[in-house]
């Protein structure tokens, strides 16, 4: 389904799911434009209409615990890489959690909320902004491109899409078949900054480590001169300087 105007996607199919009405596994919600994006850390995600990708997709891994949150986090990721990877090749990394890059600059990231049911995750509700034919972008957003600022040409969003989702369900295949360590394997190749010493901030403090891992539940191992430290979203800010 295409909207041409939303809030935000996945409020848009959690306002479905609130209302009982069975939704299939699968359910792509995409918006030309939307108007209150949200990223991680309540950040705003901001998108110039008709020229990048904002959806959001339905899953119903009732075959996962809260435990495994964070698998479908890297099922996801994944799926985003292993859609772009032909296009930008080997400067494309996963930030983690999930947030997409080349090289030093972000090209998309994605917000996950789960439902949970018990110990299952009953729903999870994927949104996922992407930078596709946006050229320009306001000061403030950082250290944003897109795969146009890149590559020099415009993309057809219906064919990214497309890619996405039908990668996204192949590594969701995966989780359900119970290969767990492949998909966490991957994803930690992937990642942005693995085994470089670089700088990061904590509480405050500016320290120097190398990322080493990412625990089963998804913090982040970082090691420093004291030992190996994990991290949680919140407590961790990756510094380019």
């Amino acid at each position: 389904m295409t909207l041409k105007e939303v809030d935000s996607t996945n409020t848009f199919l959690k306002n479905i799911l609130s209302n009982s009405k069975p939704v299939p596994d699968g359910t792509v919600i995409m918006a030309e434009h939307q108007y209150a994006g949200r990223g991680q850390r309540e950040n705003t995600w901001h998108a110039e209409p008709g020229k990048n990708l904002t959806f959001s997709i339905l899953l119903n891994p009732t075959f996962l615990s809260a435990q495994q949150q964070f698998d479908l986090t890297r099922a996801v990721s994944m799926g985003v890489y292993d859609a772009l990877y032909p296009l930008l090749r080997d400067n494309l990394k996963i930030k983690w959690p999930n947030d997409i890059y080349y090289g030093d600059k972000k090209i998309g990231g994605m917000l996950i909320e789960n439902i949970l049911q018990g110990t299952q995750i009953k729903h999870s509700v994927i949104g996922i902004g992407l930078n596709v034919n946006q050229e320009n972008f306001a000061a403030g957003t950082g250290n944003a491109t897109s795969i146009k600022k890149i590559l020099q040409k415009d993309y057809e969003l219906k064919n990214i899409l497309a890619e996405i989702c039908s990668n996204i369900e192949a590594y969701y295949l995966h989780l359900k078949a119970g290969r767990f360590e492949f998909v966490r394997n991957l994803y930690l190749s992937r990642l942005y900054w693995l085994n470089e010493r670089r700088e990061f901030k904590s509480n405050g403090q500016v320290f120097e480590g190398i990322i080493k891992n990412v625990k089963d539940n998804g913090l982040l191992v970082i090691e420093k001169e004291t030992g190996g430290q994990t991290y949680n979203l919140k407590e961790i800010e990756f510094l380019n300087r």
